[in-house]
This record gives structure tokens, sequence and C-alpha cells, in this order.
């Protein structure tokens, strides 16, 4: 089996390919998308507080992941891109951090809260839903987007048609990732624990689902997407969506006032547009992904 990071430089290659199927076709969409840098005054941020830390320091550290098309996915440059680093690029834009001034860190589903408590990384922003358990370690920004769970099977198998057919079928194994909201949502419908199987990263699933040794992958609906317009018709989708999943930003514990900062620039990159010109150059070119609306903000906690 290929190795996650193996897998991801494939996986960014199909998405390469795919952009400029995109591209030959007139679409002026593809690619990242500029974000601002501002200028902020020394005096602008108050002294001591996170926001005038990484401005003075002018880079910082965010964990993405790195095996998810459209929202973070490991480049051929080395770099990651999609949706989830666009929106991370306005935010430190907005502090006055250049993208190329950005340390990247992948963060896998099970390391996240991790990462932040350890200060390895100054904020998270990787498919990364909001829920109460995860909040006692963490402060949550946000939500951006918010997404729902579904199924994708090898193309033609109709054994499942969503999750409530899973217990009927006990010898269908379907995978997602160890530490994933994913993961535990499905765990109520299975017959038996051993029906799931869980890796470190989704990039594994899907190698494992075109190996044999599991039939589906579970996990959100517009990550999905992705891999089934990458698999040149060997993929699709099941069911329709039985979660709701609002993706949030992870911050160290208690930094109120950075997490207000970075509401405030998702409401900004909304208002200027940039919000919808990240979405339609990553995850919004995956046939079926719909432009969102930026949801209303969680309080700040």
């Amino acid at each position: 089996m290929r190795t996650a990071r193996t897998r991801s430089t494939a996986v960014a290659a199909a998405a390469a390919t795919t952009l400029l199927v995109l591209a030959a076709c007139g679409s002026d969409d593809g690619g990242e998308a500029e974000a601002p840098v501002e200028t902020p005054d020394a005096s602008e941020f108050e002294a001591g507080t996170t926001m005038a830390d990484l401005s003075e320091a002018g880079t910082m550290t965010i964990g993405v992941k790195y095996d998810q098309p459209g929202f973070g996915l490991l480049g051929l440059d080395g770099t990651p891109e999609g949706f989830d680093v666009d929106i991370a690029a306005y935010i430190a834009g907005q502090l006055g951090i250049e993208r190329d001034s950005i340390e990247w860190v992948e963060a896998p589903s099970a390391q996240r809260e991790t990462l932040l408590e350890n200060g390895t990384v100054d904020m998270v922003i990787a498919t990364y839903t909001i829920n109460d358990e995860r909040a006692e370690r963490i402060t949550f920004a946000g939500p951006y987007y918010v997404a729902g769970q579904q199924i994708m099977v090898n193309a033609g198998d109709d054994t499942i048609s969503g999750p409530d057919d899973l217990a009927d079928n006990p010898d269908f194994t379907i995978c997602s990732v160890t530490g994933s909201t994913p993961a535990e949502n499905i765990r109520q419908y299975l017959a038996d624990p051993s029906q799931l199987v869980e890796f470190a990263v989704y990039d594994d699933c899907v190698s494992a689902m075109e190996t044999g040794q599991v039939q589906a992958v579970t996990t959100d609906n517009v990550i999905l997407l992705g891999y089934v317009a990458e698999s040149d018709g060997a993929f699709e989708l099941v069911g329709e969506q039985f979660t709701e999943e609002p993706y949030g930003i992870g911050l160290p514990n208690g930094d109120v006032e950075m997490c207000e900062f970075v509401n405030g620039a998702l409401a900004s990159a909304a208002e200027d547009g940039y919000y919808e010109e990240a979405w339609n150059s990553t995850a919004g070119q995956y046939e079926g992904a719909e432009l969102p609306a930026l949801p209303d903000p969680d309080p700040c906690a």
C-alpha cells in the first residue's frame, strides 16, 4: 500500500490535471485565491495579545490537512492548497503576514487538539467540526462552513444506499479516520464494531478501498466529492447526507481576543468577495459542490 504522503502527491497530481481540464473548458477559476495582506498600525492590536505578537513576528504556524481534495491537499511543490489553506492565508493577511511567511504543519484529525495545546501551531483550520468535547480543550472561531457526512463506495456497488443499511450487511466494511467526527457518527449504524476500519488519514482509507480491503469510506460530503472527481469514475456517493458538520478554526483554549479577530476576518472575507473566490478556485471546482454562505459565528468563549 502507498503511504499517505505518497498518495497525497498522487492525488495532488490528479487535482492539477482536473484544474487544467477545467481551464481548457473556459473556466476563469483555479489555483489559490490571492489573499490580501494588510499593513496594521503598531497600535492596532493591544500589546500582549496573540494578534500583536503574530503581527510583530511577521509569521505564524498553521495546522491544515494534507489529504483532503478541495480543502487541504499537499501540492506538487510541497505546500498545501485548498479552501482551508486559502482561508488561513486570508486570516494571516489581516495580521500583515504574507502567505510565503506561513509555516504549514500537517494536522491529522487525532492530533489537532494536541498541536494547539503543546504550542506546535498557532491555529488549526483542517475540516475541524465544532463539538462540545473538543471545545473543552480548545477555543473555536467560526464556523466558516457547514458540511454533511455521506458515504462513498465503488461505482456500481449497490450493497448499501445509506448508513441505515450497514447493520443489515455485517460483512460490509467502512473506513474513516481515527479521532474524526465521521468515525464516531457512523458507529451507531453498525452491526458490529469490526465493520469500522480506522486509519490516521483519509488517503489510507481510499487506498484500502482501491485494494478491496474495505468497501466504503465515510466523511464529509464535500471531501468525498473531491475523491469521486479524481477517481475517473471508480467511486460514487450513495444516499443523502445524514449529519451537519460546522467547521471551525481551532485556537489555544481561552484566547477569546484571537477568536473575535478571526471571526471579524471571516466576515471581511465574505464581504470583499474573497470567500467566494477561494471556494470557486478550490472545493467549488468539483461537480455537486455548491457555493456556501458564511455561517453566523458562534460566541467566542
